[in-house]
């Protein structure tokens, strides 16, 4: 078989008749009249389930880190230290005075 035996794609009426075949092709579809709101609804329900699977997913970590945390700082031998021990004496809080303004004469003393 040579290359002179295949006809080229570039005749004149190739064009033609693939246009025409697609044109009668595309002539016998035809949309469903509520495809567009079915491919919407179906668009919508995928999304609200998208979100509803991540919304679960961040629930489950944030649950599970929670409890992870917990376990971890209930699990500590009894007499550690806490994390915020602080190995120094209190000290010595004396009572809070607050300064009392001297009265003024002619003021009633109210806002």
């Amino acid at each position: 078989m040579s290359g002179q035996d295949t006809e080229p794609m570039n005749v004149p009426g190739t064009e033609r008749q693939l246009r025409e075949a697609m044109e009668a092709l595309a002539g016998q579809v035809h949309a469903a009249p509520d495809a567009y709101r079915t491919a919407r609804g179906e668009w919508h329900r995928r999304e609200r389930r998208r979100r509803l699977v991540l919304t679960l997913l961040v629930t489950a970590v944030f649950t599970l880190a929670t409890l992870a945390g917990l376990w971890v700082l209930n699990s500590a031998p009894p007499g550690a230290p806490g994390i915020f021990h602080d190995d120094r004496p209190p000290a010595h809080t004396s009572p809070v005075t607050v300064p009392v303004a001297p009265a003024v004469p002619g003021t009633t003393g109210g806002p």
